[in-house]
């Protein structure tokens, strides 16, 4: 059978480093720094990168090759390279890709920490960033300038779970020659494939649903080859290499991935029919609701809803503190993406040191709770949610 004829699953499960002489059946973890070379010609070709091989770990290592292997089958991408954090990955992409003087064009809402890296670091640089709203695609062309070298955006949205037409940004990049970056953490490749809608690059932070645990750090880039050649360069010499043993456990993650992510959006369909009738409840955005405004684009680029649910709740800011107060099952982090359902309340919270103009430039309500839903039994979850609303 042609591997490429393989399923999803099975690529998740199979896609697997050679067995070593032991006959293991399990990937064994390459805890090693360094590797070794047969003799000085051996070292030299190594080097000079006439021979593929593993030299140091900062540059690969068989643990973390076997991720990335993974994610691109997974993405439909050419090539990648993994990173110790969701967070590196984004930095290392752009910072590889832009040189002074050019121009970002990116949704409104992104990740805090990008938002960060987009008006506190990059201007040092003199590299600028426009802001669209995700709401106003037909925006986006005029703030397209001749320097404009990147268009990024998350889809769903951190944390406002607002949904982009892919498909549109794609036509975008290709139509004025630009890099199309997207942030598809919420998504996981298993629910949506950006590549396919024209993206050149796709980025996650494997520490969300990739992992699923809980457990561990790590990030990964994957697209066109010659984009992640320039990103790797970058990386090779900047150090924000994936940890072995990371890699090792991110990998066997993938083999639950889709048993996993079913899971979740099975349930966090249920919480939201439900949060979506609470009399204390003001709005609610879950991508595969009816009422959600972008749900056609959902259905046609998502294959489920994720897991990560956004509502107002009625009474502002003290009502979400109060809210976050009365949790008893549910926890209560900044991390999604767990085995466990996890709360945030983002304007008292991850968000707070924004002004209430920004968090509200962003999708951020001063009422607005994000719930990344767990694997809980369900009806355990909705109980927890539904006393602490009442």
């Amino acid at each position: 059978m042609n591997e490429q004829e393989f399923g999803f699953e099975t690529q998740a499960i199979r896609t697997q480093l050679e067995r070593t002489q032991y006959l293991e059946h399990s990937v064994p973890l390459y805890l090693s720094s360094s590797f070794v070379f047969e003799d000085a010609e051996d070292m030299r070709a190594s080097f000079t990168e006439e021979k593929d091989r593993n030299i140091y770990s900062r540059f690969s290592n068989p643990n973390t090759t076997e991720f990335v292997d993974k994610i691109c089958k997974m993405e439909g991408a050419e090539a990648g390279y993994a990173f110790a954090t969701g967070m590196a990955a984004v930095y290392s992409t752009f910072a590889a890709l832009l040189n002074a003087g050019d121009h970002i064009v990116s949704a409104s809402s992104v990740f805090g920490s990008t938002h960060a890296l987009f008006v506190t670091y990059f201007p040092k640089w003199n590299i600028e960033t426009s802001y669209f709203d995700i709401n106003k695609p037909e925006t986006i062309e005029s703030f397209i300038k001749p320097n404009t070298k990147i268009l990024y955006a998350e889809s769903p949205t951190n944390p406002g779970v607002d949904v982009i037409d892919l498909e549109l940004l794609g036509t975008i990049a290709k139509k004025h020659n630009l890099i199309l970056i997207i942030d598809n953490c919420f998504a996981t490749p298993y629910i949506q494939q950006p590549i396919k809608h024209g993206a050149h690059l796709v980025v996650h932070s494997a520490t969300k649903l990739i992992d699923g645990q809980g457990r561990v750090l790590g990030g990964v880039t994957v697209g066109r080859e010659d984009l992640i050649r320039q990103i790797y360069l970058f990386s090779r010499n900047t150090g924000p290499a994936l940890s072995p043993f990371n890699a090792w456990i991110l990998s066997k993650s993938l083999e639950t991935l889709v048993v996993r992510v079913e899971k979740h959006c099975e349930n966090a369909l249920k919480v939201a029919e439900f949060l979506e009738a609470h009399p204390n409840v003001n709005s609610i955005k879950y991508p595969f609701l009816k009422s959600h405004p972008q749900y056609e684009i959902a259905k046609k680029q998502m294959l489920l809803g994720g897991n990560i649910i956004a509502f107002e709740i009625k009474g502002g800011i003290e009502a979400g503190r109060k809210f976050l107060d009365k949790i008893k099952l549910c926890s209560l982090s900044a991390n999604i993406g767990d085995t466990r359902t996890i709360v945030t309340h983002p304007a008292s919270t991850t968000h707070s040191k924004l002004s209430v103009e920004d968090q509200l430039a962003v999708g951020i309500t001063q009422g607005l709770v994000r719930v990344s839903v767990g694997l809980e039994t369900v009806k355990d979850v909705i109980a927890d949610l539904e006393q602490a609303l009442s």
